[in-house]
């Protein structure tokens, strides 16, 4: 299949609520950063974090094998550093093959159990 996509996204909004009601894994509040590669060569994903009161982190690596998607919670990002919760964030993905990114969140906080999702913005 022909590669889809584009080399550059980004994510305007990111929080990761504090506390949750997890019953689950499943059901822990968490943002989630949906990619595509349906391409035939593997993507190396490059992410950077940036925040409203520090300076940007990053950047965070991962692999999108060829023909495959990968479903990254950013509650699980840890190098460099991990995410804070409670704090808002942006995030920009730098790829070397052509990726589509979709933005998911789950609020499972008691009074407001909520899930969103969102295409990235693409520039390229």
């Amino acid at each position: 299949m022909k590669a889809i996509g584009r080399t550059r996204w980004a994510i305007a909004e990111g929080y990761i609520p504090e506390s949750s009601d997890p019953v689950s894994r499943q059901l822990e509040s968490h943002e989630t950063a949906c990619m595509l590669n349906a391409g035939g060569r593997d993507a190396h994903v490059e992410i950077t974090i940036f925040y409203a009161d520090r300076d940007p982190v990053g950047p965070y690596r991962v692999t999108v094998p060829a023909r495959r998607t990968l479903h990254l919670r950013f509650n699980d990002l840890a190098d460099p550093q991990p995410i804070p919760r409670d704090t808002d964030y942006a995030s920009v993905f730098v790829s070397d093959e052509p990726i589509v990114v979709q933005h998911t969140r789950l609020d499972s906080r008691p009074t407001a159990l909520a899930l969103l999702t969102t295409v990235a913005y693409a520039d390229d």
